[in-house]
């Protein structure tokens, strides 16, 4: 199959509109300095605090709707071993939002953060603060490469081209928009491309539905046709697996620094909580497409299509299920669209990972630099983990693999932190958010991860030995390691805030400790003995020679 020129240059087109978007946001970006009261730097990580709702509310949702949302839904529908049944990415970010807009957006909006360190550098230190943004920085890096992946492996699909050229081009085109204008060239972009994912996806599932080589997928929802039913199902035994995986996508989505991003770019907390319902109502509008094209890819007979035999499960392309799908059930001009909704979808999750870290690495570890260093140091993460990430993506074929893999990182070990910082602020300091850091990451290596070639070393409850000698986990490990590393902060902060005040307590009491504390009490000993052992011979002698030289 030659190079599809026409279907490459159509994606250059687009590229060419989001790169314009970002010039022009960025010279937005550099007016915006000179009226705001604020830094340079805080401009290009919050954006002046002042987006409206509208474009808040465009680059909130096309946050959360990236490229491994769109292709994790359709591949999980696809994947006759898992099926709707298991797609949770639609409900989770919705739960996300929710939580996030009810519970987190206020206690930091209310001391205007610029990034979700700040609280923990405030309370922890520097070097403690520094430590907990490593787990942060590698789910950052581990979103970008899933989306970046997710790019690749679609416009290699459709366009004939290699998949590392497809990476390396839309990671220089994110990473050269991001370093012009931060945080503004993220959000006016993320409204062109919304805009986007919005009508090319829904456009192609009328395409999808009539395609005469898929059979009714209602039917083959609950009968099976060419696979197993698609609705999937939900064994007894794997509902331990389902709830941690909804938990994991719903709540561990607190703990990214692109939803702080967007909450504190906007010049009030009620506005913020608006930005979180509405884009809570978007998200599942947008995961629909992917989830119908997953259940008709599931439908079809790949052996009457121009793909052949075997199908794309059987050859390890689930990953890539959906643009398999447009270029092979729909008519070429409208596949080349809907690769350009999922460029969109990817970009605009890249730039708000890249931009996220990179902030990270400005306002927290180089925190004590001068402002123009600091935004030096923000261009160069960008380019930096745009680097890492874009060589992740061109080493892994699922995309669904990062996606989890990327939540997963932070939920073990941040969203404890997270949740204490926020609501139990006087019950816990430093010692046990250290501990709680380790023992989460200890936790989370014993258990290990088959996918990324970590052993599983620690044995659950429940668990299954595999014929690969792997053991398939029922029991929900994330969770349980999320509560016990929560358990560790609160009981290890109790215990050293305890022994803190009875040290103190000795210090106080201790007359070997405290050569003041010891004069005075020996005083006071000295005197009550005194009076206790001889109380009226002074009195009495006193009287006496009183009298004496009166007579």
């Amino acid at each position: 199959m030659a190079t599809n020129w026409l279907g490459l240059l159509s994606i250059g087109v687009f590229y060419i509109i989001i790169l314009g978007t970002g010039i022009w946001a960025s010279r937005k970006s550099k007016r915006q300095e000179k009226k705001c009261s604020g830094t340079c730097s805080e401009v290009t990580m919050v954006g002046g605090r002042n987006l409206s709702v509208c474009v808040s509310v465009f680059t909130m949702t096309a946050t959360w709707v990236g490229g491994g949302y769109i292709l994790g839904n359709a591949e999980i529908v696809y994947n006759p071993t898992k099926g709707l049944v298991w797609a949770i990415g639609p409900i989770a970010f919705v739960m996300n939002l929710i939580i996030g807009g009810l519970f987190f957006i206020k206690p930091i909006h209310s001391k205007n953060y610029v990034t979700l360190m700040d609280p923990f550098q405030e309370k922890y230190g520097q070097t403690v603060g520094a430590v907990l943004f490593i787990p942060a920085l590698l789910g950052d890096i581990l979103w970008v490469a899933c989306v970046l992946g997710a790019l690749g492996g679609t416009v290699s699909v459709v366009m004939d081209i290699h998949p590392s050229m497809s990476v390396g081009i839309s990671a220089a085109v994110a990473v050269l928009y991001t370093l012009m204008g931060g945080l503004y060239s993220v959000a006016y972009t993320d409204v062109i491309q919304l805009s986007f994912m919005l009508i090319g996806l829904w456009l192609c599932v009328p395409f999808i539905l009539i395609s005469p080589h898929s059979a009714n997928f209602t039917i083959a929802a609950v009968s099976k046709l060419h696979q197993e039913p698609w609705i999937g199902k939900l064994e007894l035994e794997d509902i331990g697996c389902w709830i941690d995986e909804l938990l994991l996508l719903g709540i561990g989505g607190i703990c990214y620094q692109a939803f702080y991003q967007r909450v504190l770019s906007i010049a009030t907390h009620t506005k913020a909580r608006t930005t979180c319902f509405a884009a809570a109502a978007l998200c599942p509008i947008l995961g629909i497409p992917s989830l119908i094209i997953g259940a008709v890819a599931a439908s079809t007979n790949w052996n009457q299509t121009t793909y052949g035999s075997p199908s794309p499960y059987e050859e390890g392309k689930a990953g890539m299920i959906l643009p398999i799908a447009l270029q092979h059930l729909c008519p070429f001009y409208i596949s080349v669209i809907g690769v350009g909704a999922l460029a969109a979808a990817v970009m605009s999750s890249a730039d708000s990972a890249l931009l996220s870290s990179s902030s990270y690495l400005g306002r927290n570890i180089f925190k004590n630099a001068s402002e123009k260093s600091i935004v030096v140091v923000i261009k160069v993460s960008v380019v930096l983990c745009g680097l890492m990430g874009a060589g992740l993506a061109m080493i892994s074929k699922s995309v669904h693999l990062f996606w989890i893999i990327s939540a997963d990182v932070l939920y073990s070990m941040m969203t404890p932190q997270v949740i204490c910082m926020f609501f139990l602020p006087q019950r816990v300091n430093k010692y046990g958010a250290c501990c709680g850091f380790v023992l989460g990451l200890l936790l989370r290596t014993l258990v290990g991860e088959p996918l990324i070639g970590l052993p599983d070393v620690l044995p659950l409850p429940w668990d299954k030995i595999q014929e690969e000698g792997h053991r398939y986990r029922l029991f929900p490990f994330r969770t349980g390691i999320m509560l016990i590393n929560t358990g560790i902060i609160l009981l290890i902060s109790q215990l050293t805030q305890r022994l803190s005040l009875r040290e103190k307590s000795f210090l106080k009491s201790n007359p070997k400790t405290d050569c003041n504390i010891h004069y005075v009490a020996a005083v006071k000993s000295d005197v009550e003995d005194n009076e206790t052992l001889i109380p009226e011979k002074p009195t009495s002698v006193l009287s006496l020679r009183h009298n004496s030289s009166t007579s």
